[in-house]
């Protein structure tokens, strides 16, 4: 397909996302395409490791192309969106459980989709340009692909803050979150995956000191406080404006229910657990949330301006995470 090049070179098997003008936003059927060969790869005596790059110095991957599931959503047809959701999810899962190594290189935007693929890699690699993040609060959605699995396993109350904020990580701070594994300048990955490609050897992967970590002496205490009206009020103590602005912008439905997701997921005994939890919010989203205005105001319109209404209360956020029933996403292969 245009959008991903697939192929094996050498001992490698190689994705790459070829869509850099859309910021290699994650598609549907790319999420498909990743599942179905990863899937034939699993067995494939020729590929000793996988490797997962993109074309384009801006981003790796910016994030979910949505904008089909925003248009279904406004016409009433909530199916396309359950459905790709659904894949995607266990195209994530695919990648966290896969037999063979998987390297990702990220550079430059990874955000929601991208974390998805690259954040659940058995060997994640930043570099200089670098920006993490879980934005999901500010379009009306929640950190999703199992992003409330990767913050549930933050150091302190970092998990917290990321997924309310959408606080963006450079390198330092991408390892020291658990979102990464291994800085490495940016000017090497084309001579290290020629090698890897060459031998197969994932002990190749010698990480170099990373950037400094403005998370590691950040004071998080307020995001230990018990709901997000709490969390603010500690933040006015504090009279940190700064922080205060971003929350006071994103959906309150969206702060609360990931609040509660990332904390379920501290519990979770796999990340399947915590997609599952995803996925009961997102099978809603585009009828019972916050989700298409978010969209709208953010990415259609871009008016920055969106007019948040959906219940923010604990009774709102519980029945978004009930149990979907038959529904529940189950992890047989349907791609």
């Amino acid at each position: 397909m245009d959008d991903l090049n697939i192929r094996k070179l050498g001992r490698a098997g190689r994705i790459t996302f070829t869509r850099p003008k859309a910021l290699n936003a994650l598609s549907h059927e790319m999420a498909l395409a990743i599942y179905r060969t990863l899937d034939g790869w699993r067995d494939d005596p020729d590929v000793a490791l996988v490797i997962i790059d993109a074309e384009g110095d801006r981003a790796f991957c910016a994030g979910g192309d949505i904008a089909a599931v925003y248009r279904a959503g406004l016409a009433g047809e909530h199916a396309t969106g359950q459905r790709f959701f659904a894949d995607e999810y266990r195209m994530n899962a695919a990648i966290a459980d896969y037999p063979k190594p998987i390297v990702a290189f990220m550079q430059g935007f990874v955000m929601g989709g991208g974390v998805g693929v690259g954040g659940h890699a058995s060997h994640r690699i930043v570099g200089d340009t670098t920006q993490i993040a879980m934005p999901e609060s500010g379009i009306g959605l929640i950190p999703d692909v199992g992003g409330t699995w990767l913050l549930s396993r933050a150091p302190g109350r970092i998990g917290e803050y990321l997924a309310l904020t959408g606080a963006r990580m450079g390198a330092g701070d991408a390892i020291h979150a658990g979102f990464a594994d291994a800085y490495i300048t940016e000017s090497e990955w084309p001579d290290l995956i020629a090698r890897l490609e060459e031998t197969g050897d994932i002990s190749l992967i010698e990480g170099a000191h990373a950037p400094t970590a403005p998370l590691r002496t950040m004071d998080l205490s307020p995001f230990a406080k018990e709901t997000v009206p709490d969390i603010i009020d500690a933040l006015e103590e504090d009279g940190n404006a700064q922080v205060l602005k971003i929350l006071h912008a994103n959906s309150p439905l969206s702060m609360a229910a990931g609040l509660a997701m990332v904390r379920a997921a501290r519990e979770d005994a796999r990340m399947q657990d915590s997609l599952a939890r995803e996925y009961r919010f997102t099978y809603r989203a585009t009828q019972d949330t916050d989700f298409l205005e978010g969209v709208r105001a953010q990415i259609i319109d871009k008016d920055r301006k969106p007019k948040w209404m959906a219940d923010a209360s604990p009774d709102n956020v519980a029945a978004l995470l009930a149990p979907l029933g038959p529904n529940e996403l189950d992890w047989e292969e349907r791609a």
